[in-house]
């Protein structure tokens, strides 16, 4: 079984910056993509940052230039760091890896709230 364990979620003040980690452990397999979802507060999920195996990197329209994406070598890690951060990003963040055997996993997700 692969796990996938979110950190670095939080509390920042308008205008900060935030770094979330997601690690997968167990046995992994060839990664197909990685990215990262929000919930709205409408329960609708977003996309906010994906990257295939080839390193092709898509963003939401709402978080582009704000927001990059990023992976360790191996790819058992990716990254999110987000700039700028505004009260509507408040919400909990999700990270997603679609392995070639496994299929699509989820984080647990981990809550981002930007208030001050």
């Amino acid at each position: 079984q692969v796990q996938l364990v979110e950190s670095g979620g939080g509390l920042v003040q308008p205008g900060g910056s935030l770094r979330l980690s997601c690690t997968a452990s167990g046995n992994t397999y060839r990664t197909i993509d990685m990215g990262w979802y929000r919930l709205t507060p409408g329960n609708q999920r977003e996309l906010l940052a994906s990257m295939n195996k080839f390193g092709v990197v898509t963003y939401g329209d709402s978080v582009k230039g704000r927001f990059t994406i990023s992976r360790d070598n191996p790819g058992n890690t990716v990254y999110l760091q987000m700039n700028s951060l505004k009260p509507e990003d408040t919400a909990v963040y999700y990270c997603t890896i679609f392995y070639e055997v496994l299929g699509r996993r989820w984080g647990q997700g981990t809550q981002v709230t930007v208030s001050s």
